[in-house]
């Protein structure tokens, strides 16, 4: 078996190695590391976990371990998606040279630049960046990189996911050509292998087996969930999520809940609190010091459990968590391994459980195609339905909850009970009635008057008269409604015209 002891590396680094507890590389360590010392460039392929970050760390150290970094001008450069990864390299750093005088500058995001101007000016062997924030300060007139000798792109795949691709080819046009390239990514891509084509020269290709599994020490398990209703899914999902954590009980020592979307994030993290569990948000829009916070306590045990999109499930090491829920079944496949990846590690036992509602069936299909096994599936802990919410109605009570119909204010447009009511007494008028000038109308209409005159109706019946009477003061009036196209006109009493006045008008007209 290879030990780092045969690797050539510098005396000082392979000391720290070792003081960490390190003796055998892994497989991308063991392939990488070799031709990396020799000055090649190098295109690694292997999943997060595998050790890729000490496969470029060690021998950056190695070839940095001799010469002085100039002022604006650092040694080597790492690119990474997110500011969390970033962190995490420069931990590496930190573990591996404490026995090198060399000197780095972390570039992310939500940092102030004051800070890291200050750090660039003194010279720094090691540059640790996100694209964005390294072209900032690019731009500012505060970093050149003319200097680089060493360059490392980590997590390819994840900078195209991301749309880093644009940065990092304009990074590549800034640095040297004659700079050493070491360049990782999970999957190969086309757009990823056309870069590696373009910025690489002849590079040595090491690729460990694509990681289509997860450790066996991790139980996995879904929970095949459909709402009631479809505006009740998402708060019956939340109440399955908090069933599960429960059912889990004092296993449970603390958790990574995984949501698609940011928001997402935040509504499972609030409703988490709000129930009177110990949960965190943690995802890309929050203020850095905010996400470094909840990083540490729950590295620390302060937090139980941590919210997160997937910037906390690529390349995090977060030790001893018990277990992952997926809220969300990932939109890509080899997502869902990079975060159950979380738990289960260093040959600990870990739980992985999912939610899978009918939408995401396709692509929970898709995952276990690239598993090459079925997910067990768990029973639906609220049972055939989920329970309605208390504030919604019910189906006995909406009916008497139902909002009953405005009535029409118009003359043209009676409500259609008005029309119902009305129609008997207007059949025969509006059949016998054409449109003709003022003075022919008044006699046919004096002729109809008494016929259209209705009967004596009960005392609980005025709003029915009111309207009949509206309708037959209609019958013969032209479909203007001013007056002027045919019939007399009518002097407008409002809608709730009391019958006993439209007689008294009546009379008036015929007598």
């Amino acid at each position: 078996m290879t030990k780092f002891s045969d690797l050539n590396l510098n005396p000082k680094v392979l000391k720290a190695v070792e003081e960490a507890g390190y003796t055998s590389p892994t497989p991308i360590q063991a392939g990488a590391i070799p031709p990396a010392l020799e000055g090649r460039d190098v295109l690694g392929i292997a999943q997060t976990g595998t050790g890729k970050t000490a496969g470029f760390v060690l021998p950056m150290l190695s070839l940095l371990a001799r010469g002085r970094a100039r002022a604006r001008m650092p040694r080597s450069l790492v690119l990474c998606p997110t500011r969390e990864l970033a962190a995490q390299v420069a931990e590496n750093f930190d573990t591996y040279s404490k026995h090198l005088k060399l000197t780095k500058a972390l570039l992310i995001g939500g940092v102030s630049f004051k800070e890291q101007d200050k750090l660039i000016d003194k010279g720094v062997d090691v540059l640790i960046a996100t694209p964005g924030r390294l072209l900032d300060h690019f731009e500012r007139g505060k970093l050149l990189l003319t200097g680089v000798q060493i360059m490392v792109v980590d997590e390819a795949d994840r900078m195209l996911d991301m749309g880093f691709i644009p940065d990092i080819e304009r990074i590549f046009a800034l640095t040297p050509f004659t700079r050493q390239t070491l360049f990782f990514s999970a999957t190969m891509a086309p757009e990823i292998e056309r870069i590696t084509n373009t910025f690489l020269s002849s590079p040595e290709r090491v690729e460990v087996a694509r990681q289509a599994t997860a450790s066996e020490t991790i139980e996995q398990g879904v929970v095949m969930f459909k709402g009631s209703r479809r505006d009740r899914e998402a708060s019956e999902k939340r109440k399955v999520l908090r069933m599960m954590i429960d059912g889990e009980g004092e296993k449970l020592t603390n958790a990574i809940v995984f949501c698609n979307r940011k928001l997402d994030v935040d509504t499972v993290s609030k409703s988490l609190k709000k129930h009177g569990y110990d949960a965190a948000p943690i995802h890309g829009d929050l203020d850095q010091s905010q996400r470094t916070r909840t990083l540490d306590g729950f590295r620390a045990g302060d937090l139980r459990i941590l919210v997160a999109s997937d910037v906390a499930a690529r390349g995090l090491d977060v030790p001893a968590v018990s277990h992952v829920f997926n809220f969300d079944v990932p939109s890509h496949p080899e997502d869902y391994v990079h975060r159950i990846g979380r738990t289960g590690r260093a040959g600990r036992d870990g739980k992985a459980m999912m939610i899978c509602v009918p939408k995401d069936e396709k692509n929970m299909a898709a995952i276990e195609a690239l598993i090459q096994k079925d997910i067990p599936r768990l029973d639906n802990p609220l049972g055939g339905t989920a329970d309605a919410p208390q504030e919604q109605p019910t189906a006995e009570t909406a009916p008497s909850e139902a909002p009953k119909p405005r009535r029409s204010r118009s003359r043209r447009k009676p409500d259609s009970a008005d029309e119902s009511a009305a129609a008997p007494q207007q059949a025969e008028p509006q059949q016998d009635t054409p449109r003709k000038s003022s003075a022919d109308a008044a006699p046919q209409q004096q002729h109809a008057q008494p016929e259209a005159r209705p009967e004596p109706q009960p005392a609980d019946q005025p709003q029915q008269d009111s309207k009949s009477s509206r309708s037959r003061s209609r019958g013969g009036r032209g479909r203007s409604g001013n007056g002027n196209g045919g019939g007399d006109k009518v002097v407008g009493m409002g809608d709730h015209m009391p019958s006993f006045i439209a007689l008294s008008f009546d009379e008036r007209r015929t007598g």
